[in-house]
């Protein structure tokens, strides 16, 4: 291994070889029909993707013998492998990881796309497919640093360690990516350092997510003709009125809190309605029940556990005092005292998640927004309530996170998905200038 100075880190690394990155992104791109995940019909094989990154990566590692890079491919499930490789530095407990390229997209109908989503095509400065931002463009990218690092051999103090994951944009499966490597204790040498999380957009460091808790307000009334709405309870009517007063409540009790403005968060805790559902009937019916669901997005200076407990308590108080709700018009109403009915509010919650934070003091933290200021030209770090509940558990264990990204936020999950090679040139600048910052 050549003897390196700090200084020199970034001249060996040099440059993204652009035809490398581009060809290894098209073996991975023509790969993401297969990596789609969405149980059960759809089960990714990340294995399709590990083998590109495997071919890219071997002839440099201790495998073959032809070069620095240890590599180790851990499946938990069937065809649904992760990858750790690590470039070995001198000094020993010093360490830095990229982590969070995962190997799984989600769906796409190529009806919709005015290109192929499962193959790579260039437009210019374009590339374009599913995965090409979230998050095979980052899978590439980091694949062809730790080849660099396996070509050039320069004497790092700091071990150098990349991780590829599966199963990310899904959890119904447990056990298969980062969560099983965690606890099989896999990554626990990265809490020795910065670990860069590398699945956000925008070449800016992201150091805020939100938390999210899933509700369902199940409203029960009782139906009957709409010509005779006085013997009805709308549940249509008693869902609006208790959700407009739930809402109420909410953003009275989780205000915007005073470090959203030091983290940049782009909007509050919010709690709203995203989906209606009733169980069907005649225009002229008023129906016996209906569901409203919806999503609270809470900033991770509050706790999640406090803001189901609120708003259970909430639904618990409006039960207890219907007929305090206001109605709308001469006739409607929420009780029928002579049949002895009650309009009913319950509210159910599916798997909640934290948001997370991340350590605006931490070495990591500086050393980011110093390389990206250097590269991109500006550093400006954001927030948003958009969930990353992987990277929480990773903080709760011990890890320092960090977390940046290189496609585009506008692409992310959308149809006719693509990155700019002119981004991903300088995501490779920006890793190379964090790696070089370290060995101080």
């Amino acid at each position: 291994m050549a003897t390196t100075s700090t200084t020199s880190v970034k001249q060996i690394l040099g440059d993204l070889n652009k035809d490398s990155f581009i060809t290894l992104l098209g073996k991975l791109i023509g790969e993401s029909k297969y990596v789609q995940n969405n149980p059960p019909e759809l089960i990714p094989e990340e294995d399709r993707i590990v083998n590109h990154v495997l071919e890219t990566l071997l002839p440099y590692s201790t495998t073959t013998g032809g070069g620095p890079l240890v590599i180790n491919h851990v499946t938990y499930k069937p065809k649904r492998g992760n990858l750790i490789v690590d470039y070995p530095g001198t000094q020993p407990g010093k360490i830095l990881s990229f982590v969070g390229m995962h190997m799984d997209v989600v769906t796409a109908n190529p009806c919709d796309w005015e290109f192929d989503p499962f193959s790579l095509s260039i437009d210019g400065d374009k590339l374009q497919g599913r995965g090409t931002t979230d998050c095979l463009g980052h899978v590439a990218l980091v694949s062809e640093l730790m080849r660099r690092l396996g070509e050039t051999k320069p004497q790092l103090k700091s071990t150098v360690v990349a991780v590829f994951i599966a199963s990310e944009e899904n959890s119904s499966i447990p056990g298969v990516g980062v969560d099983a490597l965690v606890k099989d204790g896999l990554l626990d040498k990265l809490k020795q350092g910065p670990l860069f999380w590398i699945d956000t957009a925008d070449k800016q460091p992201c150091i805020g997510t939100g938390g999210s808790i899933p509700w369902k307000l199940h409203v029960t009334g009782k139906l009957f003709h709409s010509g005779l709405a006085h013997k009805a309870i709308n549940p249509l009517e008693l869902a609006m009125e208790a959700l407009k007063e739930i809402q109420s409540r909410f953003y009275r009790d989780f205000p915007a809190h005073p470090k959203e403005k030091v983290y940049e968060f782009a909007t509050p805790s919010t709690m709203k309605p995203t989906q209606w559902f009733y169980p069907g009937g005649g225009i002229n019916q008023i129906p016996g029940e209906c569901t409203v669901s919806g999503d609270v997005r809470l900033t991770p200076f509050y706790n999640v556990t406090d803001a189901m407990k609120k708003l259970q308590e909430y639904v618990d108080d409006l039960n207890a005092n219907i007929e305090e709700l206001d109605c709308r018009g001469p006739v409607s109403k929420y009780v029928l005292p002579d049949e002895n009915l009650r309009g009913r509010i319950t509210i159910s919650f599916d798997e909640a998640s934290s948001g997370v934070a991340c350590d605006l003091n931490s070495r990591g933290f500086h050393v980011l927004c110093k390389a990206t200021k250097e590269e991109v030209g500006h550093a400006k770090p954001y927030s948003i309530t958009g969930t990353l509940p992987l990277i929480r558990d990773l903080q709760d264990e011990g890890f320092d996170v960090q977390t940046s990204g290189y496609g585009l936020m506008a692409t992310y999950h959308a149809k006719n998905e693509y990155c700019l090679l002119s981004d991903m040139c300088q995501g490779y600048r920006v890793f190379a200038s964090v790696i070089s910052q370290l060995e101080d």
